[in-house]
This record gives structure tokens, sequence and C-alpha cells, in this order.
């Protein structure tokens, strides 16, 4: 008998998708990750234009993940061009891509993920019965923003980070001011852990998972570093320099969906938080060990929830942090300083960091004017979707004996759990 089990349009994720499931008796004959959202021709739009107007383009790949793209985008062309950044720069651009995570962290483990666990349909239905947790993820969303737009410029599509450094630097006082608000976040990180550490446990599903991630170079960060780790379920790793990120990605494309597919080895991986944690956990500073054993985070992991739990972990690495890169600021006078001078030239560049949602490749080819001629953008949920449909899989096949409902419920919770960003999948379209 077949059976049919199908999710429209996923709620509670950014973009538009859906799930399709199909079983000839206990049997699965198909497990898909639908991708509706059109493609965004990118690539293509940007090509002729000169480097200084590349970020600003490609920044709009989406509102939520405006920021990485941008200094990703930066980082590729400075490549490129040969170009080294100060050390204050450097500081900043830390400070601007933690905001970042410190933003989208609050904003997806508090209020996209945890109704799942607790069976409210939104945030909204929670906030009756979980009105401090709400309002406390809420804060520190908030806090998360202020941070971008002190750096940036915007909270969504900066403006203030430019090739070779920054256009103005933030004040003091405004500084002074979100040093307070990251005190009252890191006081208040117990609190917010314990609301993560007393959801219900929720199984859907057990699978060994490969992870990806960037090997952070001496501190837990997003944006710096020259090598991609993938870590197999063995703990065996691979790594690999960024520059040859196609060995990792290798895409393919898939009728189902407007986003490729990754494979690694053939293998579909994992990127996201919880590989970040998985491949760098000894970087993990003082609130990072913490929160692991306060919410009992082991790696590696065998079930994709793990990454709301890693994410959680994130949260409170990034808020220290991001209070240490403030505290240094004011310590060494925000001295103003002009971006460094940028000198176009042939060539290509290539940057790899992580957005909150995993590895991001931006790769660009000048011409000897300045010029964009080739330009590749991957991104974390694009390479995620291959993933994703694993472990719907696995979810389907340990199903025994549950209804179609249930099944259902655990198929929306993988998705979420991964905290795809679907707009940013879709716009790919390269043609060799």
């Amino acid at each position: 008998m077949r059976r049919l089990v199908l999710v429209d349009e996923l709620a509670r994720v950014e973009g538009n998708g859906g799930i399709t499931v199909e079983l000839e008796g206990e049997k699965i004959s198909k497990v898909e990750f639908n991708i509706f959202e059109g493609p965004r021709a990118l690539e293509a739009i940007i090509r002729g234009r000169p480097a200084r107007d590349i970020a600003g383009i490609v920044s709009r790949i989406c509102a939520i993940c405006a920021g990485v793209h941008y200094v990703t985008s930066i980082k590729a062309t400075e490549a490129a061009f040969g170009t080294k950044v100060t050390e204050t720069t450097e500081l900043l651009r830390d400070l601007f891509v933690r905001a970042g995570n410190i933003e989208s962290h609050a904003l997806h483990v508090f209020l996209l993920a945890a109704p799942d666990y607790l069976g409210y349909p939104a945030a909204t239905a929670m906030a009756a019965d979980h009105p401090d947790a709400v309002k406390l993820a809420l804060r520190m969303k908030k806090l998360g923003n202020t941070l971008q737009e002190l750096v940036g410029g915007r909270a969504i599509h900066p403006v203030n980070p430019v090739l070779g450094g920054f256009g103005s630097f933030p004040r003091a006082a405004d500084l002074v001011a979100a040093r307070e608000e990251l005190l009252w976040a890191i006081d208040a990180l117990p609190i917010a852990l314990d609301f993560v550490a007393a959801l219900p446990p929720t199984e859907v599903c057990t699978a060994d998972t490969t992870f990806a991630a960037l090997a952070m170079p001496g501190r837990y960060g997003y944006f710096a570093g020259d090598e991609i780790v993938v870590v197999r379920p063995d703990g065996s790793t691979t790594r690999m320099p960024t520059r040859e990120y196609r060995t990792l990605t290798k895409e393919f494309v898939v009728s189902h969906s407007f986003a490729k597919h990754s494979a690694f080895n053939g293998e579909p991986f994992m990127v996201g938080a919880l590989a970040r944690v998985t491949a760098n956990r000894d970087l993990l500073n003082g609130s990072g060990v913490m929160a692991m054993k306060r919410l009992g985070l082991h790696v590696p992991s065998r079930t994709p929830l793990d990454n709301n739990v890693a994410q959680a972990v994130e949260l409170a690495v990034d808020l220290q942090m991001a209070l240490e890169s403030v505290d240094q600021l004011l310590a060494g006078g925000l001295v103003p300083e002009a971006p460094v001078r940028i000198v176009p030239r042939a060539g290509t560049g290539t940057a790899v960091t992580e957005a909150p949602r995993g590895l991001l490749v931006h790769s660009y080819t000048y011409n000897e004017d300045g010029r964009i001629i080739a330009a590749d953008v991957i991104t974390p949920t694009a390479m995620n979707a291959a993933s994703i449909e694993r472990h719907f899989q696995y979810s389907v096949a340990q199903h025994e004996g549950g209804s179609d409902e249930a099944l259902t419920r655990k198929l929306e919770m993988i998705v979420r759990a991964y905290d795809p960003c679907i707009s940013c999948s879709v716009h790919l379209v390269r043609r060799s």
C-alpha cells in the first residue's frame, strides 16, 4: 500500500520549502527536502562589475545572513588582490560576525526550535506559558542586532565594512552601552541554559554523521582559518586548504530542489554549530565548556537535534568573547584608521567562513582591471541539503508503528534543527 507524508510549507524556517516522503508498504521509495525558492542569479549579476560593488550586492542573498556574506565577500576580493588588513580591522570583523551569531542563535534556539519540544505551534503561543524565556531571547537577539549596527552601520544589510577596513569606527559611548548589555546577557546566561536543558528529550533519529567545519586558528571564531576539517563518525579527520573547497562540496543537481546538493567522497555531511563544536571543541572558552556540561552535549553526536544544543553552547561562547572584544577596543582608544589601500589585479580569491548555519564559500576571479569575471558562492543550507535528506531517511526507517502525524513532527524538527536559510541556498546557477 502506498503512503504519502507531505509537508507543503515548512513553518519557522527562512524561505519556502517542504518535505515529501513516499512509502510502498514499509519500503521507502522517496525522501525529499523540497526547496521551492526560485534561483537567484547573483553570480551572473555581479559579472563585469568592479570590486567595490560586489559585497553590497551579494549580501542581499539574505537579510538574516547579510553581515557574514558581506564580510566573506570582502575577504574573497582582498584575497584575490593580495590585500592584508590591520589587526584592528580583524578585531572589528570578528565582533561583527560574532554579533550576527548571537542574534541568529538567540532567535533560532528559543523562538523557532523550542516550540517544537514543548508542543507549541509558534513562539507567540509559547510566550503565554514561558514569558520570561521569550523576553530573554528577544533581548539577546536585540543585543546581537545592536552590536551589528555599531560595527556594520546597520543591523540589516551593512554599509560600514569596506574593502581594506571600515568606513568609520564605533563611538566609545555606544560600546560602553553595549558592554552593559553584554554583562546583563552573561549574567542571564544560566537562566537561558537551564531553559534549554529542561526541554523534553525528543528522539527523531540516531545516525552516524560526517561533520565539516572551518579549522579555527587558536580561538573559537567564524571568519578566520585556512583549512576545512572533515570529521567522520569514527573520529578520523581529513583536512584540506580552503581554496580546495570543491573537494568537499562536489555539487550536483537534483530534480526536486532549486538548491544543489553536496557530498564528500559520495557521502552527505553536516555543517553548522554542531559541526563546529565537534571539530573545534578544544578551543571552547570557559563559558562554552560550562554550557556543554550544563546541557549534557557530547560530540560527535548521533542526532541532528543536538545542533540546537550546540547553538546554545556557541551563544555562551560568543557573549563572553564579544565582551572581551569590546573591552579590547575600549582599552585601545578606538583610534580611527583609514582602510588599507586596494590595488586591483588579475587573480582568484577564495574566502571560507562560518555563517550561523555553517560553512560559507565566496570565490571570485577578477581581470586586470579589477572587474569580476567569475564567481562561486556556496551556502550552508546548500551543503546541508543532502544531509537533511539522509536524516529524513533514518527517521522514517526508525519510525516503527508510529502515526504519520508523529512522523511529520519528527521530520519538521529535523529541518528546523538544521536552522536552514533556504533563500540563501538557491541563488546558485553555474554553467560550465
